[in-house]
C-alpha cells in the first residue's frame, strides 16, 4: 500500500494509543497474515488516520466513546483493546467501571455484566503486565 499522509498519521496515532512495544508486536502479527495486513492498512488510514486525527475531540474522549460503543454492541475483544487505550489516555479503572455501570440502566444488565467481566480481566491483565515490566 502506498503510504499517504493520512496513513502515516494513522500509524502514529495507533502507536500513541498502543504504546511502542505493543504497537510493534501487533503490527508484526498483522504483517505475517496477508488478509489481516489488508485490514489493518485500511483501518490505519480510514479509522486512525482520518477519524482519530480529526479536530474537535481529544484522544481521551475518543477512547471513552469506543469503550461505550463496544459495551453497547457486545464487542468484547474490541472492548479489551479500547479499555487499554482508555487507561493509557488517563481514564481510571473506577471511572471506566462507573461508565459501564451507568450504561446498565440504558442497555441492560446482562450486556453490561459481560462488559464488566471483560473490564475486570483487562484491568487485572494491565496490572500484571505493568508488574512484569518492572
Amino acid at each position: 500500500m502506498t503510504q499517504s499522509e493520512t496513513y502515516r498519521k494513522g500509524v502514529e496515532i495507533r502507536r500513541q494509543l498502543r504504546g511502542d512495544v505493543d504497537f510493534a508486536a501487533n503490527q508484526s502479527a498483522y504483517d505475517r497474515d496477508p488478509v489481516m495486513k489488508k485490514f489493518i492498512d485500511v483501518a490505519t488510514e480510514t479509522v486512525f488516520g482520518a477519524l482519530w486525527a480529526r479536530p474537535g475531540l481529544d484522544f481521551k474522549t475518543r477512547t471513552l466513546i469506543c469503550v461505550v460503543s463496544d459495551a453497547v454492541s457486545g464487542r468484547h475483544p474490541e472492548l479489551d483493546i479500547h479499555l487499554r487505550f482508555a487507561l493509557k489516555q488517563g481514564w481510571s479503572e473506577d471511572e471506566l467501571t462507573e461508565v459501564l455501570l451507568h450504561l446498565s440502566g440504558y442497555i441492560g444488565v446482562p450486556l453490561i455484566r459481560e462488559a464488566m467481566l471483560v473490564a475486570s480481566k483487562t484491568f487485572a491483565d494491565v496490572k500484571a503486565e505493568a508488574k512484569n515490566k518492572q
